[in-house]
């Protein structure tokens, strides 16, 4: 695979409803694709975890564009009461506005778009992809929660990636049961020896790659 330098990051603000989220951008040249990414519930767009992998998109020759699904204030909120995390219609919603953003800055309509999603990130991702049919080309969920998609896993066409911790044994169960109700292409990829946050040795970087080697296949 070819390995490119990526352009600097850009730090950019997204309406949405009626408030404005942060995200992190960044378009290597010549970029064939861009991947949205939606973190799970206690993160941001400045995970360590997503942040690796994204890096390893982008020398792959595909912009990222990294989000935060929540205001600053709304997440101070979330830390006391936990009402926003599990709200997935509303993550969803942002995702799809983000979405719909890109596809009308200059910069980044052109590219075909793809979602990582992460916990309860995924299942936004998920539920994004249903209501953007045709739009989204590519799905990678890193230790997903796609039980909380239920009701949209059968509209999700797009081709989708499961990547689960091998230790991380009640989430394989939930990603093996959602499996049943897709009707997309679909994979799931067990990676031995990781629990849910994939913090052993080696095993982000094989998220890395497989989350790279999809969307490569699919956002050509």
């Amino acid at each position: 695979m070819k390995r490119i330098v990526a352009d600097e990051e850009t730090m950019v603000q997204i309406p949405v409803s009626k408030v404005t989220i942060n995200g992190n951008l960044t378009i290597p040249p010549n970029a064939k694709g861009i991947v949205l990414f939606a973190h799970g519930s206690g993160s941001s767009r400045f995970s360590p975890r997503n942040t690796r992998v994204a890096r390893e998109i982008n020398q792959a020759g595909i912009a990222t564009l990294l989000i935060d699904l929540l205001t600053a204030e709304e997440e101070k909120i979330d830390e006391s009461t936990g009402e926003f995390r599990f709200d997935i219609d509303l993550l969803a919603e942002r995702v799809v506005e983000a979405t719909q953003w890109l596809k009308k800055n200059p910069a980044t309509q052109h590219l075909a778009v793809g979602y990582f999603g992460a916990s309860t990130g995924a299942a936004a991702a998920l539920v994004a992809t249903a209501k953007l049919p045709g739009l989204v080309k590519a799905v990678v969920s890193r230790g997903g929660r796609p039980d909380l998609a239920a009701d949209y896993l059968p509209q999700v066409k797009a081709p989708t990636l499961l990547i689960v911790g091998g230790d991380d044994r009640v989430v394989i169960e939930m990603n093996r049961e959602a499996m049943k109700q897709m009707v997309s292409e679909k994979r799931l990829e067990i990676v031995p020896g990781a629990t849910h946050l994939f913090e052993e040795p080696g095993t982000l970087e094989q998220v890395s790659k497989l989350a790279t080697n999809w969307f490569s296949k699919h956002l050509s």
